[in-house]
């Protein structure tokens, strides 16, 4: 993910993703799925299958395969078909304010599409499949911009291009919380929820630098400099002791 992110980052460096950059990225895409497969048909063992036995015995009326395509199938276009719903909503509305299109996209349209992510993740937390949680938000960033870039590249005729406004500050804010979460999973292997609600605090925050940067408020420069001078250092240091005491209590 953090790799994904690094290189979007030197692609759009001249303000634009063409083509080729495009093939590159929907290329990675395949070379890290194949990789994903490969990977979790090697770490398959005796254990998964005992597993897979007792689930199967426990289930009934989706123990067909057919049955179970079937309701991955109609989950996604029921998730497609809403995400598109809210999205659309939430984007006439921010416009009647008369928020830019980009604001939209980083904020109204970036939290519609991430929605079933985060239903998942939460579904998921629920039961105990922590690694299904971990693991949809990882894979979803890299699919997003491996994926989604690379196709709509592709698609595109004369490539993407790349607002002034993503590569002065937003851009960078994507990367910084990519790096920010390997400390975070590195601190005895789990998200504390102390962590969590960093990550939280930090979203809104970046949502609040975000409408302030919109309306022109005369606020968002002493926001900017408390964030940037008081938050981020006491963050940094705050992360960089707790990935020092987990090693430490590693044998």
């Amino acid at each position: 993910m953090i790799g994904t992110s690094l290189l979007l980052a030197v692609l759009s460096l001249d303000g634009r993703i063409g083509r080729v950059e495009s093939a590159i990225l929907a290329a990675l895409l395949v070379a890290y799925t194949v990789f994903l497969v490969v990977q979790s048909r090697r770490a398959h063992n005796e254990q998964d299958s005992v597993q897979l036995a007792e689930l199967s015995a426990a289930s009934r009326w989706d123990r067909h395969w057919s049955v179970q395509v079937l309701l991955v199938v109609v989950g996604l276009v029921l998730l497609v078909v809403g995400a598109d719903w809210l999205v659309d909503a939430a984007v006439d509305f921010a416009r009647v304010l008369g928020v830019s299109d980009l604001v939209i996209g980083l904020t109204v349209v970036a939290a519609g599409t991430s929605l079933p992510e985060l239903a998942t993740s939460i579904v998921a937390t629920i039961r105990g499949e922590r690694d299904i949680a971990v693991g949809n938000v990882v894979g979803s960033n890299t699919f997003n911009i491996l994926g989604c870039l690379g196709v709509s590249g592709l698609i595109a005729t004369d490539g993407l291009s790349v607002a002034p406004p993503l590569l002065a500050f937003d851009l960078w804010v994507m990367l910084a919380t990519a790096v920010a979460c390997f400390p975070i999973f590195f601190t005895g292997r789990r998200i504390a929820r102390w962590e969590g609600s960093l990550f939280l605090l930090y979203y809104a925050a970046y949502t609040v630098f975000l409408i302030l940067a919109a309306t022109h408020h005369a606020a968002l420069k002493g926001f900017g400099d408390v964030m940037l001078e008081y938050v981020l250092p006491l963050t940094i240091v705050v992360l960089v002791i707790s990935l020092l005491r987990s090693d430490a209590r590693q044998p």
